[in-house]
């Protein structure tokens, strides 16, 4: 059954009282350089926004951290070691293509590796700041705009 709890109306349990909390799935994207200022960026082989340009990243597994997560998920979508630098900020999106979802940005640097695309990426490039293509996701326009506005 639904009730008003803790602020809001949520699924409790009738029997033993459990309250069947719904929150959004967490991710991460990173903003990550070249030694020449490019931003690495990857065109994506998946929906949501299929065909467009992102930042790497994806979502957090079980009992893996944020970034735990950065790491892996660079490497599946760029081939790119990298050790994660500073928390830029997180976003929410809300009812989107996977439900409601959160969002950490962190920067990255690059420490090994050779930049060739994988998983859910059908390219991954550097690209200059002056030439970047429409970003697929807000909150990764957001993270950018962040880090470079500086």
């Amino acid at each position: 059954m639904e009730q008003f709890t803790e602020g809001c109306i949520r699924k409790v349990c009738t029997e033993c009282g459990t309250v069947n909390y719904q929150n959004p799935i967490p991710s991460v994207a990173a903003v990550i350089t070249d030694d020449e200022g490019k931003l690495l960026l990857t065109k994506r082989s998946v929906e949501p926004q299929k065909g467009m340009w992102c930042l790497p990243g994806g979502f957090i597994e079980m009992n893996e951290s944020p970034v735990e997560t950065l790491v892996r998920e660079v490497f599946e979508e760029t081939g790119l070691k990298v050790i994660p630098g500073e928390l830029i900020d997180a976003c929410s999106k809300i009812g989107g293509y996977h439900g409601d979802v959160i969002i950490l940005g962190y920067t990255a640097e690059i420490i090994g590796g050779e930049l060739s695309p994988g998983d859910d990426a059908e390219e991954a490039e550097f690209i200059s700041l002056d030439k970047l293509p429409q970003i697929a996701f807000r909150s990764h326009t957001y993270f950018i705009e962040k880090i470079f506005s500086k």
